[in-house]
This record gives structure tokens, sequence and C-alpha cells, in this order.
């Protein structure tokens, strides 16, 4: 755990963000109106829908909040116990320390949230340090082997109790699809996508007994070829479907694998690119 707070702080502080102020910047803003685009706008804040339909450049305008609300939700279901390089739930807590850290740096508020089929723990919104170490610690410590996932249970929870506007990050590997449409028109949410590639274009085996864990049951069966490439094919009409599902709930989104930068996919996603 200490490799990882260690770690993500020297590249939030130092590598991940520069000159700038928060890998958040630009989200702590509530939108006002569009306007035609001067040289010398930020390009991230072109509304690229608009432009199209205007065929010239328009920019969103945005009015400062004073706090932003930063609220982390891991989903620990079983299926995060896995990875070739690295366990996705290893990857979850990288990610919630890299995200913790610039919060804090930022000054914003931050809590956090794990979630099975039902809530595990919460913290409150808060400014201090130690809260960090706390939410790393839960998310290593906790046996995700048999737990399943609610995302009703996440969404329903989470819009009941978040009373202020707020930016919520999900992270987990999503292989059920979620309805966040509630949830997202209430607050911003984003959701991380944590995989593993062995999990998505698994090798040829052969005969083998695999065990789920998630639900404990096990699978037996030859794993050939044509089964892999099934499977393969299976795993991204799934994800066709998961991202189609985003984009119609207004929920933003990325994947980031195991073996990835987590810094790095982190920056792309909320710089825009």
């Amino acid at each position: 755990m200490q490799k990882i707070l260690v770690r993500a702080r020297r590249q939030v502080f130092s590598e991940m963000v520069g000159n700038n102020p928060s890998i958040f910047q630009g989200e702590g803003y509530d939108f006002i109106e569009l306007r035609e685009y001067m040289p010398g706008d930020d390009i991230r804040h072109i509304d690229w829908n608009i432009t199209a339909k205007m065929q010239k450049p328009f920019i969103k305008i945005f009015r400062e909040e004073r706090e932003l609300n930063v609220v982390l939700v891991s989903i620990l279901n079983g299926s995060v116990h896995f990875g070739s390089k690295k366990f996705k739930q290893d990857s979850i807590a990288d990610i919630s320390a890299l995200l913790s850290f610039s919060t804090l740096k930022n000054g914003d508020l931050l809590s956090s949230y794990i979630f099975t089929d039902e809530m595990i723990s919460n913290t409150k919104p808060s400014k201090k340090l130690h809260q960090i170490q706390k939410n790393v610690s839960d998310i290593l410590d906790f046996d995700a082997i048999n737990k399943k996932v609610d995302f009703k249970v996440v969404a329903d929870t989470l819009y009941k109790r978040l009373k202020r506007k707020s930016l919520i990050i999900i992270m987990g590997d999503f292989f059920e699809i979620p309805n966040f449409k509630l949830l997202a028109k209430k607050h911003e949410v984003i959701s991380i996508i944590v995989r593993d590639t062995l999990e998505e274009n698994p090798p040829q085996m052969g005969f083998a007994s695999l065990v789920d864990p998630e639900s404990g049951a096990t699978l037996e069966g030859d794993f050939n070829a044509s089964s892999v490439k099934a499977y393969a094919k299976k795993v991204k009409m799934h994800d066709h479907n998961l991202y189609e599902t985003f984009r119609k709930d207004q929920v933003r989104f990325t994947k980031i694998y195991t073996h990835s930068q987590e810094s790095v996919e982190l920056r792309r996603l909320f710089e825009g690119r």
C-alpha cells in the first residue's frame, strides 16, 4: 500500500500535473452559455456538435465554482480479483490514489464509497490526507471473492445520499451494463472501466477448468481457437452496448488496462483527448 501512495503522490505533485493545478482542471465549473470561438479560447471547451451544425466553432462558457465535490466509487465484485500483470483490484487502488491526491491538491472535497451488491463502506467529504490512505487500504484489504455487483443499488444509493452536485467517478470492470441515466442528470458521472487484456482476448488453453471468482461456479471445456474467438466476440459486443449506454446517458468513460500507466490514461480523460 505504501508504494501505491508514494508513487501516486509523486506523480500528482510533480510528473502528472506539472504546472496545472489539477487533472480536474475545468471540471469544477457550471455551464452558462455558448458563444463563437475567439482566438486564445481553450479548445477543450469547443462544443463539437454545435460547431458541426453551425459550420463554425462554438465554445462553452463556464462559471467557476468555489469548490468541487469529488466522489470516488470502487465496485469490488469477484471479477476484480483477476489479472495477468496485477489484479484489477490493485489497479482500482492505484487509480483511486491518483485521483485522491489530485483532488486534495486542487483544494476540493473528497469522499469515497465501496460497493458490491450493497454499500460496503463510505467516507464523508474531507480535505485530509489520511482519508487517502484509508480508502486505498480499504480497497486492497477487501475480499472480493464471491461478491456480486448490483448497479441499481449503486445508482440509487448515490442518488439519495449525495445532495450537492458532485463529480462521481465510478471504477470497476463493468461486465454488467449499469443504468446511470438518472444519476447523471443530477451529477457529473464518469465511469472508469478497469480490465485485463487476458479476459478480453484469452489464449487457447485446450481442455481446462476455470472458476468464476464472482459466483464460485466451475466452468469446464475445450478452450480452442473457435471457442476463444467466440468469447472475444461476445466481450466486444458487450463493450459496444456498454459504450452506447454511457453515451446515451451522458456518462463520460474510459478504459484502463492493468498494464497501462494509469496517470497517462487519466490525463487523457480529463484533458478531453
